[in-house]
This record gives structure tokens, C-alpha cells and sequence, in this order.
């Protein structure tokens, strides 16, 4: 198949989000775990960027600058926040639906961010490309993994970074993040996660690799019930993120 006639979009995965668009900014409505998750990867964005481009985290506008995309941004959970660090942040997201709640709330909030309800590879035919590509939470529910990656890494600037943060596919992350997070513990929709479309670390970091792109950083992430929030570990065997930093000069 041609790369004009593939689609990263599983319809089935965008249906499901957008029937649940209204819950998007609710912290204790079905994208509770978002919510939970999102100290500590936004800690983990703001440094890393920091350490690569060379700014303070302490400021209050760190990535000032910066052309940020948040890639299947749902309902701008991350968008917005990133913006507030000062970063021009476009969120794209196939759902019209999520685009949406995602306008309106950051509007209602005065935080600028650039809302598009289009796909990857309609970013990257258009010519966009950015400091910094925000992959998370995404891979596991695109069509074409590979295809989707690659084609997010041709909009990573020489020198850019790209986060990626998933589900390991192990029986681990069966147990844990899909059958007690979905069946006992409540924490998402059953149906949310399907094991056959967890993703492998290294299924992701053959695509980037190919794109130009050299993994810097691994880490795995888990949920401390007696601190009741998320912490960093070397354990990626359930949910991890990677960082890949596009070389300055591709070879080929």
C-alpha cells in the first residue's frame, strides 16, 4: 500500500473517545487516570525539553519559543499546560468532537493553542515540523503503528525531540493496566485498552530509528496507591515513556 493511501485512523478508537468527549476536563470522570498521570509527565516534558534546548525549568515560561505538537490531543489535557510553559502548542486530534471541548475550555481559560481536527500524516503532507512532537497515550490506539510513527518523526526539527508514552505489551500490563484497571479498580471504560495493540518498546524505537531518530531516555511509570499519584521507575514492563531526539544530520 502507498503511503497516499495509508491512514494511521482506527475509526472504531475515535468513535470510543468521542462518545466520551464531554468527560475530557472532569478529574473525576472517566480520564481520571489522565488526570492522576499528568504531574509527572508533565514534569518529565518540561525538563527534558529544558536539558535539550538548553532552558531553565524554573522559569515560569521554560519553553518560550517552542513549536509544540500534541499529537491525538483529545481534549487539550496536555496542550494547555504546555502552552502556559510558553510554547506555541498546535493540538491535533481526528475527533471534530474532541477538538472541540478542547477549544472551548481553553478559550473559557485564555490559553492560546491552536486546535486541529486532522491527522498526522495531513500535518506532515502540509509541511508542518516542530521543536518538540508529544506522543502519548496515542500508539495503542492508531491503525498502523509504524506508519504512524514514522510519519510523526518527519515533523521532528533537527535537533527536536519526540515523547513517546504507552503500554508495554506484556502479561503484566494485561493484569494490571487492563483487566484489575478496567474490571476491579474501575479506573477506565472496559474496551479502553486492547492487548494485541500494546505496543513493545522496541516496535517503537525501529520506526523512529528509521526516521532519523535516536532514543535518549527510557523509563517506566507506575501508580503508588499509598501516595496516590504517579512516580518514575526502571520498571517498563506496564507503562513507560521514551524520548528520541532527532539527529542533526540524517545519513541515507
Amino acid at each position: 500500500m502507498s503511503e497516499a493511501a495509508k491512514s494511521t485512523i482506527d475509526q472504531s478508537e475515535v468513535d470510543r473517545f468521542s462518545a466520551m468527549a464531554a468527560e475530557w476536563w472532569s478529574p473525576t470522570g472517566k480520564f481520571k487516570p489522565l488526570h492522576k498521570f499528568n504531574p509527572i509527565r508533565l514534569a518529565y516534558i518540561r525538563d527534558r525539553a529544558c536539558e535539550n534546548f538548553g532552558r531553565d525549568p524554573k522559569k515560569a515560561r521554560p519553553l518560550e519559543g517552542l513549536r509544540v505538537l500534541d499529537i491525538g490531543c483529545g481534549g487539550g489535557l496536555l496542550s494547555e499546560p504546555i502552552a502556559r510553559m510558553g510554547a506555541s502548542v498546535v493540538g491535533a486530534d481526528p475527533s471534530e468532537k474532541n477538538i472541540g471541548i478542547a477549544s472551548t475550555h481553553a478559550k473559557a481559560s485564555g490559553v492560546a493553542v491552536d486546535y486541529r481536527p486532522v491527522t498526522a500524516e495531513q500535518l506532515a503532507e502540509a509541511g508542518e515540523n516542530f521543536d518538540i512532537v508529544l506522543n502519548m497515550e496515542v500508539v495503542e490506539h492508531v491503525a498502523d503503528v509504524e506508519f504512524f510513527l514514522s510519519t510523526c518523526a518527519k515533523m521532528v526539527r533537527p535537533g527536536g525531540l519526540m515523547f513517546v508514552a504507552t503500554i508495554n505489551r506484556t502479561m503484566k500490563a494485561a493484569a494490571l493496566a487492563i483487566f484489575a484497571a478496567e474490571n476491579i479498580l474501575r479506573w477506565l471504560p472496559r474496551g479502553t485498552h486492547q492487548y494485541e495493540k500494546l505496543v513493545r518498546p522496541e516496535e517503537i524505537e525501529k520506526p523512529l530509528a528509521a526516521g532519523g531518530m535516536e532514543i535518549i531516555a527510557r523509563t517506566g511509570v507506575f501508580f503508588s496507591p499509598l501516595q496516590n499519584e504517579w512516580n518514575l521507575s526502571k520498571d517498563m514492563d506496564v507503562n513507560y515513556m521514551l524520548l528520541a531526539r532527532k539527529l542533526d544530520q540524517v545519513s541515507g
